[in-house]
Parts: structure tokens; sequence; C-alpha cells
């Protein structure tokens, strides 16, 4: 598996030179590493775009980004560029090029061969067998990365068992994957309609945070990029404390929550059972670091309801001090209701699998 990052996105043709490099400084002192540049739109000659590109590209790599830029057929012919010599694009110093649209397989193939080490970034987001048909040509698979497309307009972006049969045809060759968020502020991408640029149409009204979550909970996304610029400061500070490998949970905690079901909750590493049941997501192990901690009986005469969070009071016998994540709602005197998790995160609860590793942390 590769190491995980996050990203963010920039449009030199809709934007200022100095708004961009305020915006990458942020993202730097918030730990993101690449940089989506679109470059479909471009309007000046060769000259006039390889020095307005260089300039912001030099800005990235200074703060330590690798950038990607998002190229086409029509944008090599109007460069006056060859397939078969990547030099423009050396030249800018970038990490890699992302191919818009597909080629013939060969030519992929052909280009992850390019002297500059360029990566090849091929569009994700076709559930066809683009891939399989590069690398039997024999491709220079170190090279090759994937990134799915970001979708302006609202209702087209993808559904999302389309997504992931889309992301096994990629991560059955364990090629580097990037899939895309949106920002909630963020007013600008590559054309005039802007509702959102994610890659999930259900990720698109979601806290980003959550967003990022449920992408890097797939395990088929190695970099989350966010695709509108530009997005807010605290959306940037919301990122970089997600958890990449393991999801984390925000827990609303009731009122009478004590201070060991608090120190169950917060402290230990939770994982699932290996044998699951669909009542609940139990984490029996704080029950054993915490079997000599009394726990007094509240809120246990309510109904539980998918998402509350459960601890075992002092009646539950050997199952005091068991957590437990509610599946299905039922009722339990011997259960102690501690919280709840956060609304918007209740459907990652489905990636939760036998022996799933997750964290709690208080919202």
């Amino acid at each position: 598996m590769s190491m995980r990052s996050l990203g963010l996105s920039i449009y030199p043709d809709h934007s200022r030179f100095e708004d961009n490099v305020r915006y990458l400084e942020l993202g730097a002192k918030y730990g993101f590493k690449r940089i989506f540049m679109s470059m479909l739109e471009v309007q000046g000659s060769p000259e006039e775009t390889k020095a307005k590109y260089q300039k912001i590209i030099a800005a990235g790599n200074r703060l330590g980004y690798q950038t990607f830029l998002d190229v086409s057929p029509i944008l090599f012919k109007k460069l006056g560029i060859d397939y078969h010599d990547l030099k423009f694009f050396a030249d800018l110093h970038v990490a890699g090029i992302r191919l818009d649209t597909a080629f013939d397989g060969a030519t992929e193939a052909m280009m992850s061969y390019n002297p500059y080490n360029l990566i090849i970034e091929l569009n994700m987001s076709n559930d066809v067998d683009y891939l399989n048909n590069i690398i039997s040509y024999q491709a220079n698979t170190p090279f090759i990365y994937g990134c799915h497309n970001f979708y302006p307009q609202v209702g087209t972006a993808l559904p999302y068992d389309y997504f992931m049969k889309c992301n096994t045809r990629f991560k059955r060759f364990g090629i580097h994957s990037a899939a895309f968020v949106a920002s909630q502020v963020g007013k600008m991408g590559p054309w005039n309609v802007n509702d959102g640029l994610p890659t999930l149409e259900m990720d698109r009204r979601l806290p980003i945070e959550v967003q990022a979550k449920q992408l890097f909970a797939t395990n088929m996304i190695d970099d989350v990029i966010i695709g509108n610029a530009y997005a807010s400061e605290a959306e940037l500070k919301a990122l970089s404390q997600v958890n990449k490998y393991q999801l984390s949970f925000k827990i609303n905690f009731v009122q009478d929550v004590n201070k060991i079901e608090k120190t169950i909750a917060l402290k230990p590493q939770h994982f699932r059972r290996g044998d699951l049941n669909r009542m609940a997501i139990r984490s029996t192990m704080p029950r054993v670091y915490y079997k000599d901690q009394s726990n007094p009986a509240h809120d246990n005469e309510v109904p539980f309801q998918r998402g509350d969070v459960l601890v075992g009071n002092d009646d539950f016998g050997v199952y005091k001090n068991e957590l437990q994540i509610v599946l299905e709602p039922h009722r339990e005197s011997r259960k102690n209701k501690i919280g709840e998790i956060a609304s918007d995160e209740r459907f990652l609860l489905d990636f939760i699998k036998p022996w799933s590793k997750f964290r709690l942390t208080e919202n």
C-alpha cells in the first residue's frame, strides 16, 4: 500500500499568482503534499503559458509539493507538444501529467518510459479495460498513477458502487490512486459551473473531513484532493486532522457520561470483534483493561438507536465496560448510553468490518 497524502487544486487561468501562493502556503502549513493543476483552459502562446505555469509550479516545489498537470490532446496540439517528447512538462518541473483523455494503450505505455521520470496519471473514472490494455504493452508501472475525475455539475458525479468498480481495476495492479472532495466554500474550478468538485455525488454537500474519511476508508484511494479552490483554513485544518489509515468517529457525549466511560471511549485502540453480529459493533478489550472499574447505571432505560455508543454497566457481569456501537435499535438496561456518533458520520459505520480498527474522538 502507498503512503497516503492530501492535495489541493489551483487554476492559474482563473486566478492571481499571489492568491495561489497564499493558498499553497496555507496548505503546506497543514501538511498538504500535492497539487492538481488544470491546464485544460490555457489561452496564451506556448511561451506565455510556460512562463505563467513555471512561476506557480516553482512556488509549489519550494513548499514541498508534487504538482500534476491535467492535460488533453487539444492542449498538446495547441502548444505543439509531441507525445514522444515530454520536455515541455519536464521544463516546468512537475511531478507528472494527468491524461484527461485516453489514447490507444501503446502511447501511454511508451510515455511511462519518458527520460524525465515524469509520472503518467490516468483517468480512473471509467469502468473499461483501459488500464489492462496499457499494462499489456509492458508499461513502466511505478510511473503509472490513477486519478478520478471531479464533477462541477450537481447530480453528475459518480455513484458509489460504480466508483468502487473503477477502483478495483486499478488496485488489482497496485496503482497509486487519487480522488476528489469538495470544499463547501470554494467557488473556483476549470469551468463556469461550480456546484463543488467531488468525485462521488453522495459527498457533494458533506463536511470536507467526512468526505475524506469515506475515501480513505474504502482502502482504494491513496491521495485525497480538494477539487475546488479556495478551501477555507478551517477546512484545510479539518482535513489535516483526519486519520488516513483508520476510521475515527466523532462522538457527542451525553450529559451524565462518567470519567471511566470517557476513558473507555477515547483511550483504547478499538477493533471490532471478528465474530460479527448485526445488532452492534463490539469492542471487547476495554472490559478486560477496565474490569476492576465500577460503572453505575445511567441512560440505560432509553431505546438505543443506530449510532448510539454504549458501555456495559455494573449489572452486566463479565460484559461490564465493554464498548458497543449500535447498528440495530434495541433496549438493554445493562448498558449505558454514553453518547452518539455525529449524525453525518453514521453512514461510515458500514466500513467497520470484522477486525476493523477504529478510534473515537470527542466532537
